[in-house]
């Protein structure tokens, strides 16, 4: 049997294509599939984290947990960590007097007409820390019907390692937030003042 002979033999010959493809498209399928369940894995994290923040959330606006706030992150915390239980969950509570509020910056004089805060301007310190803030939340729970934007974040570890072929960090944090007014337990009181440093 000749060299040219044994060549066009195995160039027709199909015996061993099946392999070869397999080769070439398993590695990615597998990364397609890890990547749906991390991605699945992530979103019922997200899910669960809202419905305990929303049910904390809940509870928090009552009398009956004004005073006690660090009790239900505690519950929370636990809640999550049922599920997670290598995850990380941290708070954070900033009050506003309106939903409107929510998110905005405090008043200023702005004197030199460059539509921004600058040292030296007058300000409300709707917060009561006497710095200018661009969030003019008050941290904390608030009073009698103050809003509140409640957020917890899980910080966790990714469960499958197809992070590494993504370029991904190994580390996930989802957040989770909710806007709840609480309840007139007691009268409301506003402490804004007006600083000009």
């Amino acid at each position: 049997m000749t060299r040219r002979s044994m060549f066009r033999r195995l160039r027709h010959d199909q015996r061993g294509n099946a392999i070869v493809e397999f080769a070439l498209t398993a590695p990615m399928f597998l990364i397609i599939v890890l990547g749906i369940m991390d991605f699945s894995w992530q979103y019922y994290a997200r899910l669960e984290l809202q419905g305990v923040v929303n049910a904390a959330a809940r509870a928090a606006t009552l009398e009956g947990y004004a005073l006690n706030q660090a009790a239900l992150d505690n519950e929370v915390r636990r809640k999550v960590l049922n599920v997670f239980p290598r995850g990380e969950v941290t708070f954070v509570r900033k009050a506003y007097e309106s939903f409107g509020e929510v998110g905005d910056p405090e008043a200023f004089t702005d004197a030199n007409s460059n539509g921004q805060y600058d040292n030296g301007e007058c300000f409300e310190d709707v917060n009561a820390n006497s710095n200018w803030d661009a969030d003019r939340g008050r941290t904390g729970n608030g009073g009698a019907e103050d809003v509140v934007l409640y957020t917890a974040s899980l910080k966790m570890a990714r469960v499958l390692p197809v992070w590494k072929f993504l370029g991904q960090s190994d580390q996930s944090t989802l957040v989770a937030t909710t806007v709840l007014r609480n309840q007139p337990y007691n009268a409301a009181t506003s402490t804004t003042q007006v600083i000009c440093s």
